[in-house]
């Protein structure tokens, strides 16, 4: 699939946004996240440093993510980050590209867009973590937060287990009608319910919030629980009490953006886990470690790394070349 040479130049591939959705779909999502999981499990693959800065303009971050899987020989990065104020120019505050190179040369290989495949990826990695480490007979899912993430986030989990029930809070509760109308798509009743008791009755909980203090406190969760924290992957940001995330068994993507931007950086600023609490997800999935391993609570803080959108992306392409959609251009 490298870009090849003519007598005018090398040629790259490029897939637009527009063509993600009709090519990528969540299963074939799942399938290269947990791959990749299980590729930086086995020292594999590995991450870039991440940049991710605020650009004194428009209160945007921008920012690159990047990564080598040598198993699958995938080289690349994804450029982008978050504009809060895209509403006013009809867009999604998430804008990003995927870039990808070939792996033996260096030379751009394609160009990829990146919005849909960024939710996509994003969904179908607490959905492995809700594979490997959901309470045996899970039957009500909640969601904290309902914005654009948020029915991905539904709709990867409804794939990977049966729930029953979904259950769900908002800060701005006029906005519980996405995670209404998502649920009524998958065939599952949906009730809207205060934090003390979406805390209390979920089995599994999503929270997929932009939120810098806690929202889902320890003393809200009981019984057997499986939290997928996918929101915070910048310093400063968090979703969960500190206390909550040292009563969980922890699991992460990188242990080295968890601790740093992802939602364990708090437990840690407090003393209240050590860096050696927080585990590889991908460590699960290889058999190489337990799941749950008897734990009451158990904690995916997914902070997002750049390999798992090289493989979304080099899985789109593939798939866009097969059917003819992958434009080429000349370098």
């Amino acid at each position: 699939m490298a870009g090849f040479s003519t007598r005018k130049g090398l040629l790259m591939y490029i897939v637009a946004e527009k063509e993600i959705a009709g090519l990528m779909t969540p299963a074939a999502a799942f399938e290269a996240i947990e791959a990749v999981f299980a590729a930086m499990a086995a020292r594999k693959a590995y991450n870039f440093p991440v940049v991710r800065e605020a650009i004194g303009y428009e209160d945007a971050l921008y920012g690159f993510k990047g990564g080598f899987d040598g198993a699958a020989l995938t080289l690349g990065l994804k450029a982008g980050g978050y504009w809060p104020n895209n509403q006013k120019h009809n867009l999604i505050n998430h804008q990003s590209t995927i870039f990808l190179f070939d792996a033996d040369t260096g030379r751009a290989k394609a160009a990829i867009g990146g919005n849909l495949l960024t939710a996509l990826r994003t969904a179908a990695a607490s959905a492995v973590s809700i594979k490997y480490l959901a309470p045996k007979g899970a039957k009500v899912l909640g969601m904290i937060g309902a914005g654009h993430q948020s029915a991905f986030q539904m709709k990867a989990a409804a794939a990977v287990h049966s729930f029953e029930k979904v259950i769900g809070w908002n800060p701005h509760p006029e906005m519980l009608t996405r995670l209404a109308e998502t649920a009524a798509g998958l065939g599952l009743p949906f009730e809207a319910v205060e934090l003390d008791r979406l805390g209390a009755e979920a089995d599994v909980i999503i929270s997929i919030t932009s939120a810098f203090s806690p929202l889902l406190m320890d003393a809200h969760v009981k019984g057997e629980t499986h939290i997928a924290a996918m929101g915070t992957d910048t310093k400063g940001k968090q979703e969960l009490d500190p206390a909550l995330v040292a009563r969980a068994r922890i699991f992460t993507d990188e242990v080295a953006q968890s601790i740093s931007i992802g939602e364990t950086q708090h437990a840690i600023a407090a003393h209240l886990i050590a860096e050696e609490a927080v585990h590889e997800l991908g460590a699960v999935v290889t058999g190489a470690i337990p799941g749950r391993d008897g734990a009451e609570v158990t904690l995916f803080d997914g902070t997002g790394v750049g390999l798992q959108d090289l493989a979304v992306a080099a899985k789109v392409l593939e798939l866009a070349i097969e059917k003819g959609l992958a434009q080429q251009a000349e370098l």
